[in-house]
């Protein structure tokens, strides 16, 4: 099973905030997620990344893979 780090959406029209959560790589976009692991909010100036530093290095440990906008937000967030 291939496992993906990635942003799942949540919030209201036009107002857009995200999980980043892990899944598998074929499930859809706002579909089931194995764990979440942390926030995004690009509405507010910074933008706000919340992390859980331990639970992503252990997913990136076993072999997840991050999409490249979640790669973006871990290195903001010192995970990297």
């Amino acid at each position: 099973m291939a496992v993906k780090i990635r942003l799942t959406r949540i919030g209201e029209k036009k107002v857009p905030m995200y999980r980043i959560v892990v899944a598998d790589a074929n499930a859809p976009r706002n579909g089931r997620s194995i764990d979440e692991i942390g926030s995004y909010n690009p509405n507010t100036d910074p933008s706000t990344v919340k992390v859980d530093v331990e639970a992503a290095k252990k997913w990136l440990a076993n072999g997840a893979q991050p999409t490249t906008v979640v790669k973006r937000l871990f290195k903001q967030a010192g995970v990297q």
